[in-house]
């Protein structure tokens, strides 16, 4: 078991137990998934770019990613309906919790000029995101081997009802939100 999970079970759901005063244990916010994007735009057109960020995300995440193609043609971007534009990560279990402690810990910490995460991201219903503008923040990601530096987005998906209680699970897992 991950130590996040651990920390989760022991001291995390109590603490949320306690400070919503909630009756029932079903409802103390848990994490339910973690989907990590990589948009790249030009996989259509080049493929090797699209090769590569399917390989750094497969290093990253752990498991083999989907491949995303365009829902609607915006003839601005040279994209039509269908074309290869990204590749995504749903990482559930183990695998999530593993991810996210390396996030956490490893990965936020290398940012240059980190200033703490932006608290305004949830969307209203207790799930966060955050962007990465480049994945050589990533350890297991050599910097010899990357033809482009790509972003991509993480998002945090909980089954809080409020973004109130979805910041305090967040906050108790250890993400370094930035002060008001």
């Amino acid at each position: 078991m991950s130590r996040l999970k651990e920390r989760y079970r022991t001291d995390i759901a109590p603490a949320l137990m306690k400070t919503f005063n909630y009756d029932n244990v079903m409802q103390i916010p848990k994490l339910v998934k973690v989907v990590v994007n990589m948009g790249v735009g030009t996989g259509e057109s080049d493929s090797k770019t699209l090769d590569g960020a399917l390989r750094d995300m497969t290093i990253i995440a752990g498991q083999k990613p989907v491949i995303t193609k365009a829902k609607t043609s915006i003839s601005n971007f040279r994209i039509r309906t269908g074309h290869k534009i990204g590749c995504k990560v749903t990482l559930r279990g183990e695998r999530m919790y593993e991810f996210l402690d390396k996030l956490l810990n490893v990965v936020l910490p290398r940012v240059r000029d980190f200033g703490g995460i932006s608290p305004n991201s949830f969307d209203g219903r207790g799930n966060f995101a955050l962007g990465i503008k480049e994945q050589l923040v990533f350890p297991e990601i050599d910097y010899d081997k990357i033809d482009k530096t790509r972003g991509m987005d993480v998002c945090i998906v909980t089954t809080a009802r409020t973004d109130e209680e979805a910041r305090e699970l967040l906050k108790h897992l250890g993400v370094p939100f930035r002060e008001r």
